[in-house]
């Protein structure tokens, strides 16, 4: 059996003194969260709450949040996070598809819902998951939890756990539709190979929103780990937390590495006890895991490539493959090779295998991969082909099983017949000692159809122009890939929640509305 909430109540029976969860003062053992979630699926179905249904959380980062993951599948339902950077009608759009009838909201934004709250045609509760005073129609969370522990309703296996919604930004969002068994084998595939051991320190920092921190939750919990919370990221405060917490773990996005790393501070922390960092969600340029490498010598670095739909874990690059030197130099690039259980292959246009060294399209195969989008048949038929999930994701595969992305499949720049990847443009625009920060779209061209676009933001006190940095790309890369034009801002470009970079946003300026609307 696969359940979330039968990994749980095991760290409760077999690690019952073991901090949990730790957020500011509040901190709880494994034993009192099994018993708090219990109390929590009480007043859930004090509430009407059955059966498959759905409940959604708008909040940030914190222990609340972490026993909404596992007391929500408790009272019988699917847990529904919602992303922290969607404006009001995407938060709208989100609540009315999955039909979600209690929604958990925090102080960050209980004014957003404010302005919704009329048009949510299927919310009948409002739980206010902060402290201090609580909203007009709101239930606090004090009181939802004042209430007599149920038993756990058992929903397992192929029973939805999780509705994690896309981004939304190559058209309509999809709600991806996550099993117990999707979450839970995911996580057991991934514990082998991604350095965690029992009873460790994991911050969580990264948005609890996205299926990565999920993933990392349900890691935490098979393996009885202490959690703990900051509301958001912020790198000087990331930093004080592993000191003060002695963090082993922890999980971020390469953006966010590039910020902790190149901070002036950062070696007035002790960070002795840090072992690992799990980074993925987007490409690591060669620069930062450079920086990272040195100043932080003794942490192990794991790269997992994966995708909500996959729940959302494929393949893993190992600490030992991070390395520029030495008989396992020369994976740096890759993404590593699938996780136990998987089964990744690359395909062409057909739906048929290609060769080592060919790109195509990377597809993958396991027990983790999703029950489907909600509501759309269709594109779920699109996507998951004869057992096969279609990542979307450009790329190849050496002879020794290591994956290489080269970019978004959709996010391809064609330029004159030619085949661009943004993020190997990326990659050696990040090796020039000015850039902080980079992105490459595409952008149209009378005569090329697009044409290679670079947007730059220099260090600070950094200087460098346009024939600079198309030259130093001309040193690393073919011609035919180098950007044509550079635009320089002096503001950081915009991040999704999850800490990509928006290219929807930065295409504005070029394209009309839908014309070039990818990734």
């Amino acid at each position: 059996m696969f359940s979330t909430t039968q990994m749980v109540r095991r760290a409760a029976q077999n690690q019952p003194k073991v901090l949990a969860t730790v957020d500011g003062d509040r901190k709880q053992t494994w034993h009192e969260f099994v018993h708090k979630i219990a109390c929590f699926a009480g007043g859930m179905q004090r509430l009407g709450f059955g059966n498959g249904d759905c409940a959604a959380i708008l909040a940030l980062n914190s222990d609340r949040y972490f026993e909404f993951m596992y007391g929500v599948p408790w009272a019988g339902g699917i847990f529904q996070p919602i992303n922290t950077r969607l404006a009001g009608p995407e938060v709208e759009y989100w609540l009315n598809d999955s039909e979600a009838s209690i929604l958990f909201v925090d102080t960050t934004f209980a004014p957003l819902v404010a302005q919704i709250k009329d048009r949510l045609a299927h919310v009948k509760h409002f739980v206010f998951v902060d402290n201090g005073e609580t909203p007009d129609g709101y239930i606090p969370y004090v009181e939802l939890i004042d209430a007599e522990p149920v038993a756990d309703t058992g929903r397992c296996n192929e029973d939805i756990a999780g509705l994690f919604y896309t981004g939304g930004t190559t058209g309509r969002s999809k709600g991806v539709m996550l099993t117990h068994t999707n979450l839970v084998v995911n996580a057991l595939q991934a514990v082998s190979m991604v350095g965690v051991q029992q009873s460790d320190r994991i911050l969580h920092v990264a948005p609890m929103f996205h299926i990565a921190d999920a993933f990392v939750c349900m890691m935490a919990s098979a393996l009885c780990c202490s959690n703990y919370f900051q509301p958001a990221f912020d790198p000087l405060a990331t930093l004080k937390g592993v000191q003060d917490h002695k963090i082993q773990r922890m999980l971020l996005v390469p953006t966010m590495i590039n910020m902790v790393v190149h901070q002036p501070t950062i070696g007035d922390y002790d960070l002795e006890a840090l072992e690992s960092v799990w980074y993925g969600a987007s490409p690591m340029p060669e620069a930062v895991i450079q920086q990272a490498l040195k100043v932080m010598p003794k942490v192990q670095f794991y790269q997992v490539y994966g995708q909500t739909e996959a729940a959302p874990a494929i393949t893993a690059l190992l600490p030992e493959r991070h390395t520029f030197e030495g008989p396992l130099a020369g994976k740096m690039k890759s993404a590593g090779q699938a996780l136990p259980g998987i089964e990744v292959c690359i395909m062409d246009e057909n739906n048929q295998r290609v060769d080592y060294g060919v790109v195509g399209e990377v597809c993958m195969r396991g027990p983790n991969i999703m029950k489907g989008y909600r509501n759309m048949e269709e594109q779920t038929a699109n996507t998951i082909i004869d057992g096969w999930l279609h990542t979307g994701d450009g790329g190849y595969m050496d002879d020794e099983g290591f994956v290489f992305i080269v970019d978004r499949v959709k996010d391809m720049i064609i330029s004159g017949g030619e085949n661009v990847y943004s993020a190997e443009v990326e990659n050696a625009l990040y090796q020039h000692e000015a850039v902080s920060q980079c992105a490459v779209i595409g952008i149209p061209h009378e005569k090329w159809g697009e044409s290679v676009h670079a947007i730059v933001v220099l260090k600070e006190d950094a200087t460098s122009d346009e024939a600079e940095l198309i030259e130093h790309c001309k040193s690393l890369i073919a011609s035919f890939k180098c950007p044509r034009s550079v635009s320089f801002q002096s503001e950081p470009l915009p991040l999704s929640g999850a800490g990509k970079i928006l290219k929807t946003e930065l295409r504005k300026a070029y394209w009309k509305e839908g014309e070039r609307n990818v990734n």
